[in-house]
């Protein structure tokens, strides 16, 4: 296929919104003008995986103008917007294969589409793309320079196939970058996430019971946006210090079993699975609504809530209502998938900005060193994430102190003390 995309007709409406997300997108517009000038990737191809909306748009234009022949594929099969899709196609000659909606089949189709592209280097979230490669194009595999992840479930599961030997070229893991997962996991998850759930349900947020599953950066970000909302916050966790800062930071912490008994709202943002089970959806309220925000639908017990479930319907779009065998309705949203970009929009362009700054960068600097990088699973390197700071900060017309000479000399001295 060329590209597959639902709808052709609305690429304008798509390339409308492509524009006024790349108003909010500072940093990026400067790297893609340096890209125009200087077209680094000339004679390069980079297949992504990524959720198909208007940030992600600028991103693959950036690629583009810096001489790359880019091919896109959605990373998850709700969070398509299909106007962006169709714009990319229609007015900027991307091949795009991504539909809002699609079936697992047309999913992992559109995933082999990319990758029979035989890329020099791929762009991945949640790390689909990459395991498909390695699992079913070893060949293909092994000519590939290298890649980036842009989650923490898809750095997860190839920190696993680093260990275990497998991994077949170097990744630059941009989640773990501080410019990536302090902002765009923390104010980027927490927004978007409170945002899908209010677009859904339109259900009054304060006054409920909240409860957060997982405190890294995304539980965070929600845990924080809930309360702003007037929510009474519960957070569970399973790493002590994470439960710790959460009770520090003024959240009531408890195991899910207690939580389950309490709630009005659930978010599911740790990364793993089966963290919302049959024993929990047994003591909910009649009436709670339940998310994930998490990468893969894997966190909500979906089969169990089926089997327990005596009728299910559909009562508003991304809302699924199933009726328990006493009675007692439970609502899941987005059938359990990313709720943020399901049901809303996804996060805001100003904080995609400096994630997509990270994979614009990342992906020169593959580039420039893949036959000095082992394969890895790597961090950005720090000279990139300082220079995104920098450039947003600049953007934002925020000025910062510099040291000194006498305080560099300070700082880098041992003889100096009381």
């Amino acid at each position: 296929m060329d590209y597959h995309v639902k709808d052709l007709s609305i690429a304008d409406l798509g390339k409308s919104r492509i524009e006024w997300a790349e108003r909010d997108m500072p940093v990026l517009r400067s790297i893609r003008e340096r890209f125009s000038k200087e077209k680094p990737f000339k004679g390069i191809r980079i297949s992504a995986c990524l959720h198909v909306t208007t940030e992600t748009a600028n991103l693959v234009l950036t690629l583009k103008d810096g001489g790359a022949d880019v091919y896109l594929t959605a990373s998850n099969p709700l969070s398509t917007q299909d106007d962006v899709a169709s714009a990319l196609v229609k007015h900027f000659d991307v091949p795009v294969f991504a539909l809002k909606g699609e079936d697992t089949d047309t999913y992992y189709m559109h995933l082999r589409e990319v990758i029979k592209r035989e890329p020099h280097i791929v762009i991945d979230d949640g790390a689909d793309l990459i395991s498909t490669l390695h699992r079913e194009f070893p060949q293909l595999a092994k000519k590939v320079l290298g890649g980036m992840e842009e989650t923490t479930t898809g750095v997860i599961r190839l920190r696993a196939m680093a260990q275990q030997g497998v991994l077949l070229f170097p990744i630059i893991a941009v989640n773990d970058a501080y410019t990536k997962h302090m902002f765009d996991n923390r104010y980027g998850t927490g927004q978007s996430t409170v945002d899908a759930i209010m677009r859904a349900t339109n259900r009054l947020i304060a006054g409920s019971y909240f409860v957060v599953a997982g405190y890294g950066w995304c539980g965070k970000g929600v845990a924080q946006r809930a309360r702003g909302m007037g929510a009474t916050v519960i957070v569970t966790e399973v790493d002590p210090i994470k439960a710790l800062e959460a009770r520090m930071d003024g959240f009531l912490v408890m195991p899910m079993s207690k939580a389950c008994e309490l709630g009005d709202f659930y978010v599911t943002v740790t990364g793993n699975t089966s963290v919302i089970r049959e024993e929990h959806l047994q003591r909910m309220k009649d009436g709670a609504i339940v998310s994930n925000a998490g990468h893969f639908n894997v966190e909500i017990d979906i089969d169990a809530l089926e089997s327990m479930s005596l009728s299910k319907r559909e009562v508003r779009p991304f809302i699924e209502e199933y009726v328990l065998k006493d009675g007692r309705r439970i609502y899941l949203l987005a059938q359990g998938r990313l709720v943020n970009l399901a049901a809303a929009e996804g996060h805001p362009a100003s904080v995609m900005d400096m994630s997509f700054a990270n994979q614009a960068l990342s992906a020169e600097y593959i580039l420039k060193n893949h036959e000095n990088l082992k394969r890895d699973v790597h961090t950005v390197p720090i000279e990139i994430d300082s220079m995104v700071a920098s450039l947003k900060l600049r953007s934002m017309g925020v000025e910062i102190d510099e040291l000194t000479q006498e305080q560099v000399r300070y700082l880098s001295s041992w003889e100096l003390g009381t």
